[in-house]
């Protein structure tokens, strides 16, 4: 970690939903990292990342650029193996039950998995195929996320012909298909205009009424439209899980160094730090 981060961690489990519809105290999280590590050679991606995401929460994934935000969400979807530790959807091991997992599962990585020379129709086709949909639910589900997505007037026009937002949308709606209880979405709206991202907040906003849902992101605004809890990642440790609320209130500081993108403030550095109260 950089030097001068303070870790720090709340101690009870039940401020993690603090802003989320109550839940029972034994529900099993739908998502679960248990002390994921990857190594390459000599260097940690992520060391020891603990959390979960119970039920109904929508749940922020913030740090900078190359935190391991990414190679822990692949390692949570089965798409990359963790040198040690765990990782559980819906209560499937995903290192020896993946198929089981996936079923439960939506992923939006940040390239999402589209084929050019399709259109979005045939793309949504093919994937609600590949999931074991019927013919009869395979075009009720395609049209309910056409619809979600807001997919109508470009249905039928090349992929290749889209542009970056409404790929974007068909990655989503991709993701969608099958009706998951779980999403993790690694960073849905990067490269979008500020139109098309307040089109992606708002399906996020619906979406989370109903789904359990991990969001991948280096820009705050994100944090503060879609969530109301943040787990912080620095350097591929975990350096905050908790409530966003906390850490903005109670002389609670989070100190972020802020560099102008595309007329966003994406995190370059994350600093914990508790400050006195005054009389």
């Amino acid at each position: 970690m950089a030097d001068g981060t303070l870790i720090e961690k709340t101690d009870d489990t039940a401020t993690h939903a603090a802003g989320v519809r109550s839940r029972p105290a034994d529900e099993a999280p739908m998502i679960e990292a248990q002390h994921l590590s990857k190594f390459y050679g000599i260097f940690a991606a992520t060391r020891d990342v603990s959390f979960q995401v119970h039920r109904g929460e929508v749940v922020a994934f913030l740090g900078p650029n190359g935190a391991g935000k990414s190679t822990t969400m692949k390692i949570l979807t089965g798409y990359l193996s963790a040198s040690e530790g765990r990782a559980f959807i819906s209560g499937f091991d995903m290192a020896t039950d993946r198929l089981a997992g996936s079923r439960k599962l939506g992923y939006l990585p940040e390239t999402g998995p589209l084929y050019p020379d399709m259109n979005p129709f045939s793309l949504l086709d093919f994937f609600a195929e590949a999931r074991g949909l019927n013919k009869r639910t395979k075009l009720d589900r395609i049209a309910k996320v056409v619809e979600l997505c807001s997919l109508g007037s470009v249905i039928y026009k090349p992929i290749s012909k889209l542009s970056k937002g409404y790929r974007q949308r068909v990655g989503m709606a991709q993701a969608l298909i099958h009706e998951p209880e779980v999403l993790i979405m690694d960073e849905p709206t990067s490269g979008l205009d500020p139109n098309q991202i307040l089109g992606v907040r708002e399906t996020m906003r619906r979406l989370g009424q109903e789904k359990t849902i991990l969001l991948s992101t280096h820009i705050l605004q994100e944090v503060r439209a879609m969530c109301s809890r943040v787990i912080l990642i620095n350097e591929g440790v975990l350096v905050y899980d908790g409530p966003l609320s906390e850490l903005e209130s109670n002389g609670r500081t989070l100190e972020i160094a802020f560099a102008e993108l595309t007329g966003h403030d994406p995190v370059t550095g994350v600093r914990l730090s508790t400050n006195e109260l005054a009389d």
